[in-house]
């Protein structure tokens, strides 16, 4: 471990559970403070799906606060600083255009491709401490430590489990078990493809009528900011629909394209990109939150990013929560306290802030709907 790392008070065997970019983060925060962390996560390999991601300057922030050399610059180099916001109607006419206002000195807010964040942390992190194709099972605690089971056979018993396995956490319902999924009312797609005829250089496109949001577009930059090449847009299309009872209906209907008679409502040149994207660089998804959680922590298991506060993606503050809550996790831990106490202060410091985050997501989302979402549908984990 090198000299200018913080030493901790004691080296805890912890399991963060979920490689998504807060269990990324906190687990290369713990590396270099000395403990000895493995990093489960249900797919085999590091996961690198998605598309692009405003990242707000607070989640710039965040990632700065973390101390780690070269990661900040990592990403800095790997997005796109917004530049202007734009809206336009569903005829493409220009309502509003505003400048993305930043003082001097201040790091910008971002467009940038996830796999660019994800692999950004990566190079950071030991890859020995990984273990692909672990789904948690169950866990269970006692005064002593924490002891998980994963669904390929694995065991692991250790001092701390984190939960930073996204909105479909398997450890959040032991944690916490009057969570549940809230369908906010849209089925919603999201592809990256190379085009810029749409977008300028750091715009970012809202697509509505009156109080109703139908699309989004942005400009990511060069696919390889190194090499350039023609820029990357990112688009997202959100379609107000009931969610299916049947599960295998609602994975179904993921698998289809957006509805041309969907396509026809927006600009001609936005819906012209979004055919163009090849299906493999689509994804697409139900759109959920979850209430806010009494707690985040118990004992020794702890809750992160959207394990912990799942939100929609009205005020860009997902990720951004995500990464606040491994910077402080990971502060915590490195005072000379007992572990428990780190992680009963880690929440007193984020629960309140996540609230807020939730709460105005959840009112954000009320007003910008076309219709009135469902939003108190309970739907339990897939």
């Amino acid at each position: 471990m090198s000299a200018d790392r913080p030493q901790p008070a004691q080296s805890l065997r912890i399991a963060v559970v979920g490689a998504g970019s807060s269990g990324l983060l906190l687990t290369l925060l713990l590396q270099r403070q000395g403990h000895q962390v493995e990093l489960f996560e249900r797919s085999p390999r590091l996961r690198s799906e998605g598309c692009g991601i405003l990242l707000v300057r607070s989640g710039v922030e965040a990632i700065a606060a973390a101390g780690i050399p070269g990661l900040l610059d990592a990403l800095l180099a790997g997005g796109r600083p917004v530049e202007q916001f734009v809206i336009r109607n569903l005829r493409g006419d220009l309502i509003e255009t505003s400048p993305a206002e930043r003082e001097p000195g201040e790091l910008p807010s971002l467009l940038i491709r996830r796999q660019a964040i994800l692999e950004a942390l990566w190079r950071h992190a030991d890859p020995g401490s990984f273990r692909g194709g672990t789904e948690l099972e169950h866990w269970q605690q006692d005064g002593d430590g924490v002891e998980a089971r994963f669904s390929n056979g694995q065991h692991w018993r250790g001092d701390l489990l984190i939960g930073a396995d996204g909105v479909f956490s398997r450890v959040a319902p032991l944690l916490a078990p009057q969570r549940r999924l809230h369908y906010l009312g849209d089925r919603v797609w999201r592809g990256v493809v190379a085009d810029g005829r749409v977008l300028g250089p750091g715009d970012f496109l809202v697509v509505a009528r009156g109080r109703g949001v139908y699309a989004n577009a942005f400009d990511l930059g060069p696919e390889d900011p190194a090499a350039g090449g023609p820029p990357i847009t990112h688009w997202g299309f959100f379609q107000e629909e009931p969610l299916p009872t049947s599960r295998a209906e609602q994975r179904r209907l993921l698998q289809e394209p957006v509805p041309e008679q969907a396509l026809a409502k927006v600009p001609a040149d936005l819906a012209a990109l979004i055919r163009a994207t090849p299906p493999e660089r689509v994804v697409a998804n139900w759109s959920f939150d979850i209430e806010p959680l009494p707690q985040l922590v118990a004992g020794r298991v702890a809750l992160i990013g959207d394990a912990g506060h799942a939100m929609s993606s009205s005020q860009a503050r997902g990720m951004t929560a995500g990464l606040e809550d491994a910077v402080s996790l990971a502060r915590h831990l490195a005072g000379s306290g007992a572990p428990q106490g780190a992680l009963a202060a880690y929440e007193a410091e984020r629960l309140p802030v996540v609230h807020r985050y939730q709460e105005r997501s959840r009112a954000i989302s009320a007003r910008t709907g076309r219709i009135r979402a469902p939003q108190q549908q309970a739907v339990t984990a897939r």
